[in-house]
């Protein structure tokens, strides 16, 4: 039960985070990463249990009617993921306590989001229960949506916000769709059940392509890679946090969950094959072009999720240990690199390639610790990322993917080793941009950043360069995670060294053809420059969001009229379109019979008929009466004639609040109709009078026909009946009371706050009237002006108020 209250903690801390700001500047960000500390001192006291084979599980009851539970599991897939958002986001944490000024705007609102989102990130890497994971899955979208929009006052900061959170949040519906097909397919919503035991079928097709759909908009696979990019407005920590480290990995994270019992149902391989490879080859070749290195880490973000996509829905022993590698390579080498641009752009004020130069001098061990995240980018020994790349090229080796066809095999692994060239190649670019010496360009003046300032990225970067040496450390969490996976007698560690082989051949190629691709840069740049432009997965996105908004207003221009009897109509005829000719349909088939003839009885007392008439005239009358004030008379006429109704059946607590609510509403429609006109038409504009009777007849009929079927259905006695003995067992004296106060509390509330209602908006209907006398009768009584003859003189209050 630990974890829940690890993430109900995050809550606290965010509510309490705004006025420690205002009284401690961003130094309350390191006070706001204790959850996350605790989190991932958490994670690592279960390790040895968890790699054991003994998940840590804990559930709360959510909605118990339904069947509805918070269930929560630390496994090694969770654990790493756990490191990663807490572990690291705790750095970042750190690192933002110097990077903003006690003077930012909105700092308090930044620092209790980034706490809501990191115990958001916690909960998706650590729910079991489909439920639960969509709630936080879109708790992470709505807070990235703050985030990105920090800067509120900027239009482009809100449009990417804006874009962001319709892109995730959009496809994060059908992915819900999804996941209601997989639980009713699977007979649980439980995740962990259901790759233990995945469903198949159609549905189970169709539910996996929707989660798909929402997995790779929330990881920015290709077509849906576009909001990434546009989300580099939120301020630096933000995105070394969300888009380095943990938010993007939510697509990752959810593929590598389910793969284990749906990689193999098809179309899941292929599906995140293709995209995953699409994405990876078109973010490193976008990421050459950039000059703004934010932009440029952005595509390198999005090349990288496409090759944590593909390796994660791979659904293979050694692609699985790859992609735990990947995922913790990523997350320390990518959240160094985005802070290091932000201590560049804190100091210089600049991050355009063409304007930096130099650096390297003024910074040396930023530049030697934002080198090894580099390498680890680009894949070199001894870095975590070589490590994870050699297992990523083993996974694709002809021969050693039998879940692939020889030609797939070869095709994927073509693709990487291409992807990986470019992936070199903007690595190189980034370091190069970031520090190297370049001739006819000026140096900056700035401040040398302090050491704390630069901690973070250096320790991030130190630790990938640890790990990198001896990967052996990280190695018993593959394991645990790719234990599901047939090791076809082979199997395959996380390690430094693995000898002389085709994975070193082709990483030997890599960095000779990435080092050249680097080296004539400015023929790649003529090159891209010289090739068409494509299409363009923004303009697709704008293009839809407008498509939405035209089809949108056509709709609303042709259904919200303004006319109130069209909507009337509309409802009475969807009511009898649906439930109506359901209800002829079983009549018809036999499915639902009609009473017997002795179940009905017209009436108990021959005062209901009198009633009845009264109502039925009163009804009648109404609708063919054009005037208002009659028209409401009429219609109040047969509300009383209702509660007569309820006091012929013994009911006089009922007909008592009917009449006062019909008493009040007459009274607010009195006032309300003195400032409209003294006529209104009864039907629609263009609607023929008697098709409105028509609906209005067979909606009766309707309703009394279903009423009567309810009544007669009955099988149980009256809930009524049993009131007399439990009043006693309440210890009540009045019946009438005992029901209105415990048994129907609820209700007898809810009139009670209905009548408050009413009586408040008379008070103010008759205030407001009285109000308008007082400022009328002035203006009445002023004397009229005289053309040509000038009017008395202002007094001098009248003068300084003028």
């Amino acid at each position: 039960m630990l974890l829940p209250l690890i993430i109900a903690l995050h809550a606290a801390a965010a509510a309490v985070l705004p006025p420690l700001v205002r009284a401690f500047g961003a130094r309350a960000l390191l006070a706001a990463s204790a959850p996350l500390v605790l989190a991932a001192a958490w994670a690592l006291a279960q390790a040895p249990a968890v790699l054991a084979g003994d998940p840590a599980d804990s559930r709360l009851s959510w909605v118990p009617a339904l069947g509805i539970d918070l269930d929560f599991r630390l496994d090694a897939l969770a654990l790493s993921m756990v490191l990663l958002v807490s572990g690291v986001g705790a750095v970042i944490f750190w690192y933002s306590a110097g990077y903003f000024h006690r003077s930012e705007r909105g700092l308090g609102r930044l620092a209790a989001t980034m706490t809501l989102f990191a115990g958001a990130m916690l909960g998706v890497v650590t729910a079991d229960n489909l439920f639960a994971l969509y709630v936080f899955w879109e708790l992470t979208s709505v807070t990235s949506f703050l985030l990105v929009g920090h800067d509120d006052r900027r239009e482009g900061a809100r449009r990417a916000a804006l874009q962001a959170l319709l892109t995730t949040a959009g496809l994060g519906l059908p992915m819900l769709i999804g996941f209601v097909l997989l639980g009713q397919a699977g007979g649980t919503y439980r995740i962990s059940e259901l790759v233990a035991s995945p469903p198949d079928g159609p549905a189970a097709t169709v539910a996996l392509v929707l989660v798909l759909a929402g997995a790779f908009a929330k990881s920015a696979q290709v077509p849906l890679h576009y909001w990434l990019p546009g989300a580099m407005v939120a301020p630096t920590p933000v995105s070394a946090y969300l888009h380095a480290a943990a938010m993007v990995k939510g697509g990752v994270y959810l593929v590598a969950r389910l793969a284990p019992g749906f990689a193999d149902t098809d179309p899941w391989r292929a599906l995140v094959l293709a995209f995953g490879l699409a994405t990876m080859l078109l973010g490193g070749w976008r990421a050459l072009r950039q000059d703004d290195l934010k932009l440029l880490l952005a595509y390198g973000t999005v090349s990288q999720l496409g090759f944590l996509m593909l390796l994660g829905g791979m659904g293979s022993h050694t692609s699985a240990i790859a992609v735990e590698g990947a995922l913790l390579a990523h997350g320390l080498f990518k959240a160094a690199l985005f802070m290091t641009v932000g201590v560049i752009d804190h100091q210089t004020g600049t991050r355009s390639i063409a304007a930096l130069t130099g650096l390297r001098r003024r910074m040396p061990v930023l530049a030697a610790a934002a080198g090894a995240a580099a390498a680890s980018m680009a894949g070199l020994p001894p870095l975590l990322g070589f490590a994870a790349k050699e297992a990523a090229l083993e996974a694709f080796l002809p021969g050693h993917a039998p879940e692939l066809p020889t030609a797939a095999s070869i095709a994927m692994l073509t693709g990487i080793v291409l992807a990986s060239v470019l992936t070199f190649a903007y690595s190189a670019r980034f370091w190069w941009g970031a520090f190297a010496v370049k001739p006819g360009v000026e140096e900056p003046r700035f401040q040398r950043p302090t050491a704390a300032f630069v901690a973070a990225p250096v320790a991030l970067g130190a630790l990938g360069l640890v790990l990198g040496a001896y990967p052996k450390a990280l190695d018993p969490i593959a394991q645990a995670y790719a234990a599901p996976y047939d090791d076809h007698g082979a199997p395959y560690h996380l390690a430094l060294w693995h000898g002389l082989g085709a994975p070193l051949l082709l990483t030997a190629v890599v960095i000779a053809a990435g080092a050249a691709v680097f080296h004539w840069r400015t023929v790649v740049d003529r090159v891209q420059a010289a090739l068409p432009r494509g299409p363009n997965a923004e303009i697709g996105y704008h293009f839809t969001v407008h498509a939405v908004y035209a089809v949108a207003l056509s709709v609303t221009r042709r259904l919200q009229t303004g006319s109130l009897p069209a909507y009337l109509g509309i409802i009475l005829a969807t009511l009898l379109a649906l439930p109506g000719v359901r209800l002829v349909r079983a009549l018809a088939a036999g499915e639902v019979a009609l009473p017997a003839g002795n179940d009905l009885r017209l009436w108990d007392t021959p005062l209901e008929a009198l009633v009845a008439v009264v109502m039925a005239v009163t009804a009648i009358a109404a609708l063919r009466e054009h005037r208002r004030f009659a028209a409401l008379i009429l219609l109040s006429a047969t509300g009383f004639a209702i509660a007569g109704l309820f006091v012929l059946h013994g009911a006089p607590d009922l007909a008592l609040t009917l009449v006062l609510v019909e008493t009040l509403t007459t009274v607010i429609l009195v006032f309300v109709l003195r400032r409209l006109p003294a006529t209104f038409s009864v039907r629609p504009p263009g609607w023929p009078k008697r098709l409105m009777v028509l609906l209005s007849a067979a909606a009766g009929a309707f309703v009394a026909l279903a009423l009567w079927l309810a009544t007669s259905a009955r099988t149980e006695p009256p809930v009524g009946a049993s009131y007399a003995g439990s009043a006693q067992e309440a210890g009540g004296r009045n019946l009438v009371n005992t029901i209105l106060a415990d048994f129907r509390a609820l209700d007898t509330f809810g009139e009670v706050v209905v009548l408050a209602t009413a009586a408040v908006a008379v008070a103010s209907l008759v205030l407001l009237n009285r109000r308008d006398r007082v400022i009328d009768e002035p203006a009445a009584e002023a004397p009229q002006a005289v053309p040509g003859v000038p009017g008395p003189p202002a007094s001098d209050e009248e003068g300084s108020a003028r």
